[in-house]
């Protein structure tokens, strides 16, 4: 399948290499050690130093994962698995970089990646059916394959507020944690952003600070996690079981081993809807979104569960007006991601703790010493930014991507994400991404997702080496029928509803719209094996070729 000659190159020369992948989180380590043991020359470009992905730069105060350990972790290897054991339920970020570091020693996968390496542009090449890629060290490397492994969730965001060259304190951003400890001890701490990272890192800090200043605009839903380390027998049961486990979550609409029902919620009494729901919060973990099938379509259904859990916000915080800034109100529960916590509400109990309802006192400007809103200035220390990330296509677009007849990528998603699958797009030749926006993406296991995602072009690679055609690309009908399905299943959603990072409202100027496949992941799947079935039907491969013929 592949030459695997690849000589050294003179000055001014490019290294050919079989195919180039970019980035070396899950998704990245996956494709980079699938690829090889294909017999293809793969190198993997990524910008830090290891490999990790968003988990090598995620080391703030409380980073945890919201999926369960089970969940977040491979199935390809049983030999991981087995040799791999995890201590929580919920893993947090030492652990869960410990792993990516134990799966990098196991497959000896390092020495094929170049890090601190930013990957600037990639071109196209139709005559020579290479993706030429340029990187900030002004290396040229030439592939027929380019896999973009960047990850949903990679290129962190500030936010939209005046004047933060201006601040004189300690600046620090979640998604660029710094590698050294940090001391909150006797400091005016503020944090701006109350999704799922500033949630974490609220909990962690609130207790160590001197004074904590949370900024909140919009709040969010989040649930108890009830945490918990894993006991030997529960581990050896877990092991003993995980081909069928596996299996079950490929089948699954999450992609995930979390539970799915089938049950309407108006189809209980209302005694029996309530005992389910104390059920869950004990529980804890994302099981509300196991006990009823219709919350993200029902209207009335969702409002009655998000009345529960403002209900329970109420018995939490003490203050009535600082509970009361907490509910979530104006968009459906689980249409913003669905948070996990330990003691966030909690939090709030504590003295030193200070909510800013930015809602109705608005920040107006970041100052030398701290934050002034409407009502005046809050002098800080130290300002922590949870503010997330250009999420989906951020990545993708922070470099020059060049395909057929000189089309740029951000020419082509200037109104917003198009693709096959998540994975394809026409008049990008060979280009291939993993876990991409129209796929199922962050609406479910992104482990899941990637491995299924590799595996899909691996075959399609296999598939073309064997019928001897250099390029391949989706039929723009294709495309758009993909696209339309998308935007139909979104439409019946209640996700579309939040302004969210899911629709792209968090980044000013972004073309909005829920651009993630919505009919879960064992649906996805089926789209994607028919189209192995059909015999890539809806592809073109070797245009060129055809062209000339015609």
């Amino acid at each position: 399948m592949s030459t695997n000659q690849t000589a050294t190159p003179a000055e001014g020369q490019a290294t050919r290499v079989d195919v180039l992948v970019v980035g070396a989180g899950f998704g990245g380590m996956y494709a980079l050690y699938k690829f090889r043991g294909m017999g293809l020359k793969t190198v993997g470009i990524e910008a830090g130093d290891d490999v990790g992905g968003v988990w090598y730069w995620n080391r703030y105060p409380g980073a945890r994962c919201d999926l369960m350990s089970i969940d977040y972790s491979y199935g390809f290897s049983d030999e991981i698995q087995q040799e791999w054991t995890w201590s929580e339920q919920f893993a947090a970020q030492p652990e869960i970089l410990a792993y990516a570091n134990f799966v990098a020693d196991r497959l000896d996968l390092r020495k094929d990646f170049k890090f601190n390496t930013r990957v600037t542009s990639a071109r196209w090449d139709e005559e020579q059916n290479v993706w030429r890629a340029t990187t900030d060290a002004g290396e040229v490397l030439e592939a027929p394959y380019c896999v973009m492994a960047t990850g949903p969730l990679s290129i962190p965001k500030d936010p939209d507020i005046p004047g933060i060259e201006r601040f004189k304190g300690e600046l620090l951003r979640a998604q660029k944690w710094p590698h050294t400890p940090v001391s909150y001890a006797g400091k005016r701490v503020g944090v701006i952003g109350t999704g799922s990272t500033g949630i974490q890192i609220i909990q962690e800090i609130g207790p160590q600070a001197g004074e904590l200043f949370v900024f909140q605009r919009t709040p969010s839903f989040t649930l108890p996690m009830r945490n918990h380390d894993l006991d030997a027998d529960y581990v050896a049961e877990m092991k003993h079981h995980y081909p069928a486990i596996r299996e079950a979550c490929r089948n699954n609409p999450t992609g995930g081993a979390r539970p799915i029902s089938t049950r309407p919620f108006f189809s209980l009494p209302p005694t029996q809807r309530r005992q389910l729901m104390e059920q869950a919060w004990i529980n804890g973990g994302h099981t509300f979104l196991g006990i009823f099938s219709d919350l993200m379509l029902n209207q009335d259904a969702n409002d009655e569960v998000a009345d529960f859990v403002r209900e329970k916000i109420g018995e939490i915080v003490k203050d009535a007006k600082t509970a009361e800034a907490l509910k979530p109100r104006g968009y459906p529960i689980f249409a913003r991601r669905p948070c996990l916590d330990t003691s966030y509400y909690e939090t709030y109990n504590r003295e030193n703790v200070h909510l800013v309802d930015c809602k109705n006192d608005p920040i107006v400007e970041i100052t030398e010493k701290g934050i002034r809103t409407q009502s005046g200035e809050t002098e800080l220390d130290m300002l922590i930014f949870a503010t997330g990330y250009d999420a989906l296509t951020g990545a993708l677009l922070a470099f020059d991507v060049t395909g057929r007849d000189g089309i740029s990528l951000k020419d082509k998603w200037k109104d917003g994400p198009t693709s096959l699958y998540g994975m394809m797009l026409n008049g990008f030749p060979n280009l291939f991404a993993v876990s991409g926006p129209n796929g199922p993406a962050a609406l479910a296991n992104l482990i899941t997702i990637a491995e299924h995602d590799v595996d899909w072009i691996a075959d399609m690679i296999t598939h073309m080496d064997r019928a001897g055609v250099k390029s391949v690309e989706p039929t723009q009908q294709a495309e758009d029928a993909w696209m339309k399905l998308v935007a139909q299943l979104a439409e019946h959603s209640l996700i579309r509803k939040a302004n969210t990072w899911w629709v792209g409202a968090n980044v000013k100027g972004k073309p909005q719209g829920l651009t993630m496949f919505v009919g879960g992941f064992n649906k996805y799947r089926d789209h994607c094996l028919k189209a192995k079935q059909d015999g890539y039907a809806d592809f073109v491969f070797d245009r060129e070729k055809q062209s000339a013929a015609a």
